[in-house]
């Protein structure tokens, strides 16, 4: 099955085989996790489509794909329009559209083990008003007919050193007994990855840019801790690591694991635990209470350690990104070089450093019309070349034992028009905006997501994703419970030691785009005569902003002051990892700009 056609087909096929009108295929896996191992990329397999959200639906007789504003142009780009409807989840959800298209009587199959108990519910609901059934398949029909399926990854997991994690595992699972019994539980199932990773303090391999293994665990009110990961990953070394307070179980064991919960009280994460593992806990008569997973706040609030960390990752990084953009200044007017040309020459000046575990995400590497792609992913058929009087734009990030950057640079190639000049500065405008706010504490990032924006709806333009997300701490480079977005429900106020990305940015269709991204860390401000606990933003990262992509007669005096402040501070962090002509060229493009 080699064209997506077919592989529709024979899914359709599959359907008929086990009584189903339907099959309902989402870009996750058994931890709703955003990144995925290969052997849980159904979407993209099935569809073309290569983006980190989506859904598809297939009936019998038509199909959709459902995607945010992120991949509006993507979508079009890979998917085949014939064979998949464009569905934009700011207009319909999924769970709406199967209740318009689903006829009385249907069958529409789901994996219990790929979705949320509230999007089940909020799906039954819908199509029941047509008349259909949503069933939980025992077998996964997409499954059975993807014949090169991948398989599980077998990579160790692995101890993370106490020298970056900054807090014993012992210590946060007692952290976990202690909140357990205030609230009256006997434990907690946690599922997400990385709260996994962050509790036992232990990395991995499973999913690529994310250095988490695949595992699942139940914290008990005593402390004691119950690990489900796969034999083949665990050594001596690991066991040593964990302690005789953590049994260790077969990954495959966890569902029966879930049975011997029965008659006790359990929280479950309902965002982040599958509907199939509510199912079992309800069938096994746990008492469930539905609360957040008791480790996501510690974990996105870093400890001093972990701070540290990441102010020596952004500095290596920064200097890998800096020797990048001298390279590019003196290469691209040459000719020759191209999206993966200049993808392969940044992942080298990363892995110059020695210290370079991974790339945080893939680079989205967008010559031209391709940076309108908000997470473009280039590969040998889209590759476009960087070519004279453009924009070149670059997101990119490493995986550091020390900590994970982000970090997106918009670069003219030649001389910009005014109208680039005019949206790059007045992305900067917002980025400066979000930079140097100050708030009070209880604010959340949807209050602040506005400041990144006003100077580009003033002139009745926008961008459609938002404005930062959260970063792990050699962990995923997406992480919660923190955003920076007025869309999609996320109202967690910012707490010090948070960090966040701030990325706002403009996109032409068919021409160009911009972002600009750095790092920030919440922190607390010392404010003489303040009557209230006063927040705001360090600014982690360190890469010049280019200077001839800017019009600085749109800049206040205090937005200039800033840009000049921060182009200061980058010469003093990164300056020092510098030789020859990148030192120079560093020297020119962090100068004043008067």
């Amino acid at each position: 099955m080699s064209t997506h056609e077919a592989r529709l087909a024979a899914l359709r096929e599959q359907l008929k085989r086990q009584d189903l009108s339907g099959f309902v295929v989402p870009i996750c896996d058994e931890h709703m996790s955003e990144y995925i191992g290969s052997y849980a990329q159904r979407l993209e397999w099935l569809t073309g489509f290569g983006g980190s959200a989506g859904t598809a639906v297939v009936l019998s007789d038509k199909a959709a794909i459902f995607v945010d504003g992120r991949y509006t142009i993507q979508v079009r780009d890979q998917v085949d329009g014939r064979l998949f409807e464009y569905v934009g989840t700011a207009s319909q959800s999924v769970a709406d559209w199967l209740g318009k298209n689903a006829t009385e009587g249907n069958r529409i199959g789901f994996d219990a083990w790929l979705h949320t108990r509230d999007w089940v519910k909020a799906a039954t609901r819908a199509i029941a008003k047509a008349g259909a059934e949503l069933v939980a398949v025992e077998a996964s029909p997409l499954d059975a007919v993807w014949l090169d399926q991948p398989e599980r990854p077998a990579a160790l997991m692995v101890p993370h050193p106490l020298e970056y994690a900054g807090r014993e595992s012992a210590v946060k699972r007692a952290d976990i007994a202690t909140w357990l019994q205030d609230e009256g539980l006997d434990a907690a199932v946690i599922t997400a990855l990385d709260s996994v990773a962050w509790l036992f303090n232990v990395r991995g391999g499973d999913i690529e840019h994310t250095p988490v293994a695949l595992a699942y665990s139940v914290v008990h009110k005593d402390g004691t801790a119950d690990l489900y990961v796969a034999s083949d990953k665990v050594n001596d070394d690991l066991r040593a690591h964990l302690g005789n307070q953590v049994a260790l179980h077969d990954y495959a064991a966890f569902a029966d694991g879930l049975d011997a919960l029965a008659g006790k009280a359990v929280a479950v994460d309902p965002e982040r635990a599958v509907a199939a593992i509510f199912a079992r806990l309800e069938a096994a008569g746990a008492n469930i209470s539905a609360r957040r997973d008791p480790g996501v706040l510690p974990r996105a609030t870093k400890n001093p350690t972990e701070i540290a960390g990441h102010r020596a990752a952004q500095a290596r990084d920064g200097a890998a990104l800096s020797n990048f953009l001298h390279w590019l200044s003196v290469a691209a007017p040459q000719g020759g070089e191209t999206e993966l040309s200049a993808a392969a020459k940044l992942l080298a000046f990363r892995q110059a450093s020695g210290k370079l575990i991974d790339t945080s995400f893939d680079t989205i590497s967008g010559a031209s019309s391709n940076g309108a792609i908000c997470h473009y992913r280039v590969n040998e058929e889209t590759n476009l070349p960087i070519v004279m009087d453009s924009l070149y734009l670059v997101d990119s990030g490493g995986q550091y034992l020390d900590g994970t950057t982000d970090v997106t640079r918009t670069i003219a190639i030649g001389t910009p028009t005014d109208e680039m000049k005019r949206r790059f500065t007045q992305v900067l405008k917002g980025h400066i905006a979000l930079a140097t706010i100050r708030f009070p504490k209880g604010t959340t990032g949807g209050q602040l997501d506005a400041l990144a924006r006003q100077f580009l709806w003033a002139d009745g333009v926008d961008y459609a994703h938002g404005t930062g997300h959260g970063v792990g701490s050699f962990l995923a480079v997406h992480e919660g419970p923190q955003r920076i977005a007025a869309f999609g429900g996320h109202g967690e106020p910012l707490r010090p030691g948070m960090i966040c990305s701030n990325e706002p940015g403009y996109y032409k269709a068919g021409e160009y785009g911009i972002r600009i991204e750095n790092l920030v860390l919440v922190e607390t401000l010392d404010l003489p005569g303040a009557e209230h606990e006063v927040l705001g933003f360090e600014t982690l990262t360190s890469a010049p902003i280019d200077r001839n992509c800017i019009d600085p007669a749109l800049l206040s005096a205090a937005e200039l002051a800033w840009l000049n402040v921060y182009h200061a501070k980058v010469l003093e962090i990164v300056a020092p990892q510098l030789e020859g002509d990148a030192r120079a060229w560093l020297d020119t493009a962090c100068a004043p700009i008067a």
